[in-house]
């Protein structure tokens, strides 16, 4: 059986399902295409969409002949039709696609949904559980550090944004060369202990209320915001994305820091807002401290609501 297979940077678990496929015996197939030949693809058939959408498209495009493409799901927030459905808004939007299957990138929800693959890939119930005990150390978090939150002669910036977003080089890399060239230094937001981002999203009220997306970038927030060496914020959601630029207009009204909210389409160079940020941090001798557990609730997150 021939599989297409979108994993990326983007994924928590890089590697998780690339290895159980080939445990199960089956043709791994992935994208023919550069990200960016396969970014300008998708932009042709979804003009107007996000640019995650866009570069999911253009792979699967890309694949040419086979039976089923698994698509790691993104960890939506609140209202983002796209990340809660891909599979089913894709095959509704362009007709002629392979099956396409939504997978988690969360270890408490892999097995199951392992067992549910392998059967329709395999159909031997035996080879379906060896692969899953086979596979299952890669289905953890792994143990990662907290990134470095300073360089020298460098302003530090935390760069919050969706992980479907900023685990692409390809829609991403304009921005890291601009941020380079203000001498600014980025800490990113994906690249957090994803451990330490979720328990820092506890702090969030009624946590089992909020959308995965939420809860990663409030908790992203939360982690960063009191830290000193971070001296401005830099909202990053994808250009045609309503749902993140809600969620990024909320979480940065919080803030005590410097902050920007940038649109992103993997296109363009210039980003006129980084200058004005850099400006402003140039020009505060101090940081005000942030507020650190940045009480907001999942309503808010949900209805878009702000306290008094």
């Amino acid at each position: 059986m021939r599989v297409g297979l979108l994993e990326s940077r983007a994924a928590r678990l890089p590697t998780y399902w690339s290895a159980y496929l080939k445990e199960l015996g089956a043709e791994v197939v992935v994208p023919s295409l550069s990200d960016a030949e396969s970014l300008a693809l998708g932009r042709e058939s979804l003009p107007g969409e996000p640019a995650p959408v866009q570069l999911a498209l253009g792979r699967i495009l890309s694949l040419g002949r086979v039976d089923l493409v698994l698509l790691p799901q993104w960890a939506a927030v609140s209202g983002d039709a796209w990340s809660e459905a891909l599979p089913e808004l894709l095959a509704r939007r362009i007709s002629g696609l392979p099956a396409l299957l939504g997978v988690p990138d969360r270890p408490d929800l892999m097995e199951g949904a392992a067992a549910e693959v392998g059967m329709r890939v395999s159909q031997s119930a035996g080879r379906v559980r060896l692969a899953i005990e086979k596979v299952r150390p890669l289905g953890t978090d792994p143990r990662a550090e907290m990134p470095p939150l300073s360089r020298a002669s460098r302003r530090t910036v935390a760069v919050i944004g969706p992980r479907a977003l900023l685990g692409e080089e390809a829609l991403v890399g304009p921005l890291r060369a601009a941020l380079d060239d203000l001498g600014l230094y980025p800490v990113f937001s994906h690249e957090l202990p994803v451990p330490d981002v979720l328990k820092r999203a506890e702090r969030i009220e009624q946590p089992d209320r909020a959308a995965p997306g939420d809860l990663e970038l409030f908790g992203a927030l939360s982690l960063l915001s009191g830290k000193a060496a971070v001296r401005g914020f830099v909202f990053v959601v994808p250009a045609g994305d309503g749902s993140a630029g809600a969620a990024a207009t909320r979480l940065s009204a919080r803030l005590h820091k410097p902050f920007t909210v940038l649109t992103v389409d993997g296109v363009q160079t210039d980003f006129p807002e980084l200058a004005l940020l850099a400006g402003r941090l140039d020009a505060t001798a101090t940081a005000r401290p942030a507020t650190p557990d940045l009480p907001v609730s999942a309503a808010e997150l949900a209805a878009g609501e702000r306290d008094a």
